[in-house]
């Protein structure tokens, strides 16, 4: 299975904004991207002006990352977006967030999209009551997520979960209760620009 393995703090220094790759530490001050706030590389002083090409490059790359996504399976999500009915960006985002993994983030039952990928390929986590350890699953309305045990998993701090989750504290489980709308979803991302990307 094809992953990204190099330095993630790179990834939000080159998109100039956090993409919370690294959990805690992007909320701390060893954040990587307040220590050094320029693009990586030798000549990553200074940022250039970039054409609209450039813009829809970058933003496109952004959502990508931040959802932990390799090109060819986001790929997939924008083609299936562009093909259904409705708002594409909109659906899009839903596709992305629909996705196991991030349901584990949003959750608080991990840090990062990364270390719940990681728990989930453990086997830390059940759907409905199945043990499910495909991190790109996607859930429908109505699933509950459970963990199997929670001495691997950490919640998450100071977190605020997303009004589309339900959280039952004595079953200590979480159901995705209703697919997000642009206004649920928490990262600024403009995802008509990607939307545009693709349809050039």
């Amino acid at each position: 299975m094809a992953r990204y393995k190099d330095a993630k703090c790179r990834l939000c220094r080159r998109e100039g904004t956090k993409l919370f790759l690294k959990g805690a530490k992007c909320e701390s001050e060893k954040c990587t991207l307040v220590k050094r706030p320029q693009a990586p590389g030798q000549h990553g002083t200074s940022r250039k002006r970039l054409s609209e090409y450039g813009v829809q490059l970058r933003e496109k790359q952004k959502v990508k990352r931040l959802y932990g996504v390799l090109e060819k399976q986001f790929k997939k999500y924008v083609d299936s977006s562009l093909k259904s009915s409705g708002v594409s960006g909109e659906i899009l985002l839903q596709e992305l967030e629909k996705r196991l993994d991030n349901l584990v983030y949003r959750s608080g039952f991990a840090t990062s999209r990364a270390q719940a990928r990681q728990l989930i390929r453990s086997g830390a986590f059940t759907v409905n009551g199945k043990k499910i350890t495909i991190p790109s699953m996607q859930l429908n309305e109505g699933d509950i997520i459970k963990p199997v045990s929670f001495d691997k998993i950490h919640l998450r701090e100071g977190f605020v979960m997303p009004g589309w989750l339900e959280a039952n504290v004595k079953e200590k489980q979480v159901k995705f209760a209703k697919l997000p709308t642009m206004e649920d979803l928490s990262e600024i991302v403009k995802v008509q620009l990607v939307i545009e990307f693709y349809s050039r």
